[in-house]
């Protein structure tokens, strides 16, 4: 038996998997790509073709250059465009005005082209019908050629340079070269008649203005604070003076002292309205917190113990009865005295309350009069203030206009033009290019066609395998027939016997005839060994002690083989190891003996997609073993990815020491869709089955190169904590 390597393997993408794939389709693929650059072919060339031209300006400055005492101010030569000059220029190559100006020099409202509006499609009319469109003969007609030149012209700064492109597309060619050459002699033209702002004139008209008006703004700010001292306007914050505050903060006190006194009021009634009606003052706040009351309610409490003490030996006229009864009159005619010097002292408390009332009132008074005065004051105060804030404001445009005009005079250059490249007729389209288009449709079908066969494939998990180190690969060897020998005893000849699937097989031993037919040994030699072990507490053994963690059972009599491979489950699970057995059989025997109900999610869900992996894993009956039961999915559509199997299994020999797998009674080459070679034990559980049978199985795996397999025929003793086989 070959020892499991325990650890867990990454999985990674099957490149040559994925181009199988598209090789596969390839046909289909080359179909596709095929229809796509036909279709792409045919409506470019159905398109009605669109032509380019092109006029470029060079900005600079056209000033001359002055000699003799000139000859060190800048000239033109040395002036330098900063880009926002330039991309200055490029919109006023786009204004509405110079468009509008081209358009009336050519006449281009004669032009279809130019109010394509006027001669609307089926498709517009219907747009416009349902609201999706605006209706574009409410639009001038002026208006809508601006819009449809707009839309073909193109104007930009040449990157880098001082050149601007005026670039003009038509289904004319005459067109397309006549229209940028003209904007470019219009441009020209705004250009040599334009003057400059005289900067220096606003400059130096602006210095006695700003003199004069921060003279006015010092002698209105001066007017603001005397006003504000006379009028004894001091200000508390930026909306609120000393008179006003000071009246808010006494509406406030007053509005407390008004809530206290009628609380204290509210109090000395309800005290009042007890002792008028008899009733408990028990219940009363201001009485029960009293220290007094407190302390002859105590007092009271004791006296009445005591009567009710000697009442029971005593008669009610015993003259010791009478004085305590005597006491607790008393006691209770000083309660109520106390309860009447809580009520004066509540009244009292709301007569201050009230007085105090009284007070704060006679001052908001004074403070409403004197406040209204103030107010009819501030009227004068806040004009005084408009005028200084507006003439502040003033003072701080003029002076933004001052340095304006400043800074212009010093850095502004007038940006001048020449044509360096008039517009020519084109000879070719500029809209559509056939080839190209039907090239790139072409291309990028065929690698959106190829890439969504190769997501299908990840996404399947078709594309994917585990990883394998080359240096834990087996080397490859002959496929000798397989032998089923236990060599329990230490006295056999090891170099006698054939290869050994291993020493933990716990059932009953083969006859010797079997062993020499597996082996090709003779009898004699097999009577010479031990008897081997092939039960289920031997196989547990050799499992715990090689610390295997995967293993895939082998049933070929059927549910008795499960139900063997079940109890090896919950037999390790005994020992404090964490086993999960995943069913596989086709008959669901694992799944009754362990799982609480047949319906459970399992494994055939897990692999069709249809719930998360942990809804799939349930606690055994009648062990701490896990099983992933059956399941009640599709078998079809879990098949298609059975690819998965291996990355599941994977995945629980994290949380596992031993991922048990149950196939029932499954073949060699089933075994090897979910078996590694060399990373999983193959046990053969076949108790009730024939030796023939058994050598029959042993034989198909030994051919399909697995060298090492543990024979469990039965037998052995079942666990204390579950059922027997027959139980189970």
């Amino acid at each position: 038996m070959s020892g499991n390597g325990g650890g867990q393997q990454d999985v990674d993408i099957d490149l040559g998997g994925l181009f199988r794939a598209v090789w596969d389709r390839r046909v289909k693929v080359l179909l596709a790509t095929a229809c796509v650059a036909a279709l792409a072919f045919g409506a470019a060339k159905m398109i009605a073709p669109d032509y380019q031209s092109e006029t470029r300006l060079l900005i600079e400055s056209r000033e001359p250059e002055f000699s003799g005492s000139n000859q060190n101010s800048q000239t033109g030569s040395d002036r330098v465009f900063d880009e926002s000059g330039i991309l200055s220029q490029v919109q006023v190559l786009r204004s509405a005005d110079l468009i509008k100006q081209v358009a009336r020099n050519m006449k281009l409202h004669e032009l279809k082209e130019f109010d394509p509006s006027a001669d609307p499609s089926a498709v517009s009319d219907l747009m416009v019908m349902l609201g999706i469109k605006k209706n574009p003969l409410e639009m001038p007609p002026e208006e809508r050629i601006l819009k449809e030149f707009t839309s073909k012209l193109q104007v930009y700064q040449v990157e880098k340079s001082r050149v601007i492109a005026i670039a003009f597309t038509s289904k004319n060619r005459q067109l397309a070269a006549a229209i940028p050459n003209e904007m470019a002699k219009v441009f020209l033209s705004l250009q040599s008649g334009a003057k400059l702002d005289t900067n220096a004139e606003a400059s130096r008209w602006l210095e006695p203005e700003i003199a004069n008006l921060r003279e006015k703004v010092r002698e209105a700010e001066a007017k603001v604070a005397a006003y504000r001292s006379s009028s004894d306007l001091l200000p508390t914050g930026e909306t609120t003076n000393f008179a006003t505050r000071q009246l808010t903060d006494i509406s406030s006190e007053l509005a407390r002292v008004r809530g206290e006194r009628a609380n204290a009021q509210a109090r000395a009634e309800g005290v009042r309205a007890a002792l008028a009606s008899g009733r408990n003052v028990d219940t009363i706040a201001d009485v029960v917190g009293s220290p007094m009351i407190q302390r002859l309610k105590e007092t009271e409490a004791n006296l009445q113990g005591q009567v009710a003490d000697l009442s029971t030996t005593l008669l009610d006229g015993h003259p010791r009865l009478k004085a305590l009864k005597s006491q607790v009159e008393g006691i209770r005619a000083q309660i109520r005295a106390e309860t009447r010097t809580v009520l004066s002292t509540l009244e009292n408390e709301a007569k201050v309350g009230e007085l105090r009332e009284q007070q704060l009132t006679q001052q908001l008074n004074a403070l409403k009069a004197k406040s209204a005065q103030a107010g009819e004051e501030e009227v004068g105060l806040r004009a005084l203030e408009r005028e200084a804030t507006a003439q502040r404001q003033l003072l701080e445009t003029y002076l933004a206009r001052y340095r304006e005009a400043t800074s212009r005079t010093a850095d502004a250059t007038p940006a001048d033009a020449r044509i360096i490249s008039n517009a020519v007729v084109p000879t070719g389209a500029s809209f559509p290019k056939v080839m190209p288009v039907t090239i790139v449709a072409a291309l990028a079908t065929f690698l959106l066609s190829c890439i969504i066969i190769m997501l299908s494939e990840l996404f399947s998990g078709r594309a994917l395998r585990p990883v394998t180190a080359g240096a834990e690969r087996p080397p490859a060897r002959p496929r000798p027939a397989i032998a089923a020998v236990a060599a329990a005893g230490s006295g056999t000849d090891a170099s006698a016997m054939p290869p050994v699937l291993d020493d933990a097989v716990e059932l009953s031993p083969l006859s010797p005839a079997i062993a020499a037919e597996a082996t090709d040994a003779a009898p004699e030699q097999i009577h010479e060994t031990a008897e081997p072990d092939f039960s289920i507490e031997a196989v547990a053994d050799h499992l715990r002690e090689n610390e295997v963690r995967i293993a895939i059972s082998v049933s070929p009599g059927g549910d008795e083989g499960s139900t063997a491979t079940v109890m090896l489950a919950r037999l390790i699970a005994e020992d404090d190891r964490k086993v999960v057995l995943i069913d596989l059989t086709g008959s669901g025997c694992p799944t009754r003996l362990m799982a609480r109900s047949a319906q459970l999610p399992g494994i055939t869900n897990l692999l069709a997609g249809e719930v998360p992996f942990t809804d799939t894993i349930h606690a055994d009956r009648f062990s701490d073993a896990h099983i992933i039961p059956q399941g009640d999915a599709d078998p079809l559509l879990a098949m298609r990815g059975i690819e998965r199997l291996q990355m599941i299994i994977d995945a629980l020999t994290n949380a596992y020491d031993l991922v048990l797998v149950e196939c029932g009674p499954a073949d060699e080459n089933s075994v090897d869709k979910i078996a590694r070679r060399g990373g999983a034990e193959i046990i053969l559980s076949a108790p009730s089955v024939s030796e023939e049978m058994i050598v029959k199985v042993l034989t198909g795996f030994g051919e399909a190169g697995y060298r090492d397999v543990v024979l469990m025929t039965g037998g052995g003793e079942t666990g204390p904590d579950y059922p027997d086989r027959d139980a189970a």
